[in-house]
């Protein structure tokens, strides 16, 4: 394809209905000609040399739908705005999400409260950040929360384009929350986000090897056992999520964002188990 239309070659692939086009170049395709008018007259020229067969099924139904179609008045227009919320997020993300705000709001209240043992230097808000957004990432992938899952997956546009739609959905939410929790508490931004990023992007690429669902409770459980349950004992912020350790953080991320793209195909193959 090229920038403005797609070439012969793909057009008349996609007509045969050839299985080794690949994911991505599909459903850049079916992207394309749902908005192009001039490649999709071209497809149905392609369609009506290449495979008559198709074509005069085609025909046939439209000749048989077409006087029921003419009496059926059409639907109001959708507005564009109505559309986003489906193309971006699943129903099931609704709830993960606002548990996600829940916990930032409540560890907001506590830092602000500062009650127990805990030192100045402890922010339970910079302890939730990095893990807050990995649970509504991994609920966007989750065959059992999602009923449209299979459906889903099976289409073209099931790789990495959508997941990172859904991912940005996440982040739309989470981020802003803890903007706000950090801005009371005076915690500096780029200590909370670059950790919330890094273990973003390691949901994804470890996802891609053993399943988004799993990549995020493993993530999760190291994250409680290895910072959480130290620094909640010992009364003050974990090394890890000091202004030293930033770099550290800003090279998980760019790691994560590498293994993404390095195995952008895997995104196109979810199976069972991811």
């Amino acid at each position: 394809m090229n920038v403005e239309h797609a070439s012969e070659g793909l057009i008349g692939r996609y007509a045969r209905g050839e299985t080794g086009i690949a994911g991505d170049e599909l459903w850049a395709l079916e992207a394309h000609l749902e908005s192009c008018a001039t490649c999709r007259g071209r497809l149905s020229t392609v369609v009506g040399r290449q495979v008559p067969a198709v074509a005069s099924l085609v025909e046939d139904v439209w000749a048989e739908l077409g006087p029921r179609l003419a009496g059926v008045a059409p639907a109001p227009p959708r507005r564009r705005w109505g559309r986003m919320p489906v193309t971006w997020m699943t129903p099931v993300m609704a709830p993960w999400l606002g548990m996600s705000v829940s916990v930032a709001l409540l560890a907001l209240v506590l830092d602000r409260m500062k009650t127990g043992p805990f030192g100045d230097d402890f922010s339970l808000v910079l302890l939730m950040a990095p893990v807050l957004p990995v649970l509504g990432v991994a609920v966007s992938w989750a065959r059992g929360l999602d009923p449209a899952y299979e459906l889903t997956t099976s289409t073209p546009r099931a790789g990495l384009h959508l997941v990172l739609r859904r991912t940005t959905s996440v982040l739309v939410v989470v981020i802003p929350t803890l903007l706000v929790a950090g801005w009371a508490t005076g915690v500096m931004v780029a200590q909370w986000l670059l950790p919330c990023l890094a273990f973003t992007t390691g949901t994804l690429a470890l996802g891609g090897l053993v399943g988004m669902t799993r990549a995020a409770v493993v993530l999760v459980a190291a994250w409680a056992v290895v910072i959480v349950a130290p620094a909640v004992a010992l009364g003050h912020t974990s090394f890890a999520l000091r202004p030293d350790g930033l770099p550290v953080w800003g090279a998980v991320f760019a790691l994560g964002i590498a293994v993404m793209v390095a195995r952008k195909e895997t995104y196109t193959r979810f199976g069972a188990d991811i």
